[in-house]
């Protein structure tokens, strides 16, 4: 990545696209059940959202074109994110509903001197 204090308009579009293949990374995983890579690629995509916020990039103003490209970059992370959310909320419930099963299952066992 590069640094976070310089980074000049095109920089900081090039780390919107760098984005842009994680998250696209990230549904390839999503929709290869491969959680361990999903959580590596979140990381990845944090770390660059903390170099934008770093140099303050959020903030300044960007020409016409730029603009459209960081929009365009969005939406698209906003597309994978959707999907992935779509593939990885069913999966959530499940652990969930297996977590509280367990719950359960230690409160009656402690109720009862199980």
């Amino acid at each position: 990545m590069m640094g976070a204090q310089a980074m000049s308009s095109q920089d900081v579009i090039s780390v919107y696209e760098a984005m842009v293949g994680i998250t696209d990374q990230m549904l390839a995983a999503a929709n290869a059940s491969d959680w361990e890579r999903l959580v590596q690629l979140e990381h990845q995509c944090a770390a660059c959202v903390r170099q934008l916020k770093a140099c303050d990039a959020l903030n300044r103003p960007l020409a016409a074109p730029e603009r459209a490209k960081k929009a365009n970059a969005i939406r698209r992370m906003l597309d994978s994110d959707r999907k992935i959310r779509d593939l990885t909320q069913p999966w959530m419930a499940r652990l969930s509903a297996m977590i509280s099963n367990k719950t359960v299952e230690r409160r009656i066992a402690r109720a009862y001197g199980v």
